[in-house]
C-alpha cells in the first residue's frame, strides 16, 4: 500500500540582514577595523573612491583592502582570530532574547504544529559571525567568505554576497537546497518547496534590501523595514519603502519585549500561522478525495 503523502510547509523562515538589522554599525567597525587599527570612516571613504574610480564591486573592494590592511599593520586575521573579535559586537535592544520569544510565540500560536527557523543573509563576513553570541539562533548563515591558504592568511573572496545576490539564498531557503553544491536553477513545483514564500519573513534596514524585499514580497511573502532608534534619516529611508509598497510594516530596531517591532512581528507571525493552518485542511480535504498533486 503505498502511503499518503503529508503535509510539510508547517515552517515559517524569518531572515534578518545584519548590519544596521541586528547590529547598530557594520560588523567591521566593531571587530577588523579596530583591531588594525584604521578609523572607519576613513576605510569607508577610501573604499568608496576606489570602487568609483576602478568601477568595481564595492564589497570586493572592501574585501581585499582589509586582507592589504591587515598585512601592511602585520596583523594576523585567520578564522579563529576573527571569530573571537565578534564578542565586540553590540546588538539593538532586546535581540538577543527575541529569537526565543519568537519562537514560543511560535509555538503556542501554532499549538506545535508550525516551526520557525532563522536565518541570515549578510553582505558582511562569515568568519566574523562564526562568532556572534547568537549564532546558535539561526538555522543557517550565508555571508561573503574569503579562501584562506595553508597558513590560515585570507588570501582572496570565494564566496561574496552582495544586495543582489542575497536573492539567491532567499531561493535556497525556499527550495531546499542550502548548499552552495546544490543547484537552485531547476524548476522545482510549488508544493515541493518545503518553505514556500507565503511563510517567509524578510527584515532588513534599508535601500540595499530592496531586492531581497522586492523577491519576497512578490512571492507572496512578508517584509520588515527596521531603523534606528533616534535616526530620523532611518526613519524617512524606511517610510520611503513603505510608500513605496516595497515592505508591509516599520518600526523601530528596537527587539524588547512588547516593542512596537514584536508587536506587529507576533501579528504578522498569527497571519502566516493562519495561513499555514489553512493550507494543512486544504490538503488534508484533498489528499482524502484524491486530488492531490503527484
Amino acid at each position: 500500500m503505498v502511503e499518503k503523502r503529508k503535509f510539510s510547509q508547517n515552517t515559517i523562515a524569518i531572515i534578518y540582514d545584519f548590519d544596521g538589522t541586528l547590529s547598530p554599525q557594520p560588523m567591521q567597525e566593531y571587530t577588523v577595523l579596530p583591531e588594525i587599527g584604521i578609523p572607519a570612516k576613513e576605510f569607508w571613504k577610501e573604499v568608496s573612491r576606489e570602487t568609483k574610480s576602478s568601477e568595481s564591486e564595492g564589497m570586493l573592494v572592501y574585501m581585499r583592502l582589509l586582507i592589504e590592511k591587515a598585512e601592511e599593520k602585520k596583523v594576523h586575521l585567520g578564522r579563529k582570530e576573527l571569530a573571537s573579535l565578534a564578542s565586540e559586537i553590540k546588538y539593538f535592544p532586546g535581540v538577543e532574547s527575541w529569537f526565543d520569544r519568537i519562537n514560543k510565540h511560535v509555538r503556542e500560536n501554532g499549538n506545535g504544529k508550525t516551526k520557525v527557523e532563522h536565518y541570515i543573509i549578510s553582505a558582511g563576513m562569515k568568519e566574523i559571525l562564526e562568532g556572534v553570541s547568537i549564532k546558535k539562533k539561526f538555522k543557517n548563515i550565508f555571508a561573503s567568505e574569503y579562501h584562506f591558504d595553508h597558513h590560515g592568511v585570507a588570501k582572496f573572496p570565494k564566496q561574496l554576497i552582495t544586495d543582489t545576490t542575497k536573492t539567491q539564498f532567499i531561493f535556497r531557503i525556499n527550495k531546499g537546497k542550502q548548499k552552495l553544491s546544490e543547484s537552485i536553477n531547476q524548476h522545482t513545483p510549488e508544493h515541493e518547496r518545503p518553505i514556500p514564500f507565503t511563510n517567509i519573513i524578510y527584515i532588513g534596514d534599508g535601500l540595499t534590501d530592496v531586492p531581497s524585499m522586492t523577491v519576497t514580497k512578490q512571492g507572496g511573502g512578508h517584509s520588515v523595514a527596521v531603523y534606528k532608534p533616534s535616526s530620523p534619516k532611518g526613519l524617512e529611508s524606511c517610510k520611503s519603502l513603505l510608500s513605496a509598497g516595497r515592505v508591509h510594516f516599520i518600526a523601530s530596531a528596537d527587539y524588547s519585549e512588547d516593542s512596537v517591532l514584536e508587536k506587529r512581528m507576533k501579528l504578522l507571525l498569527k497571519s502566516v500561522i493562519s495561513s499555514i493552518e489553512y493550507e494543512r485542511e486544504l490538503f488534508a480535504c484533498r489528499r482524502e478525495n484524491d486530488l492531490l498533486q503527484k
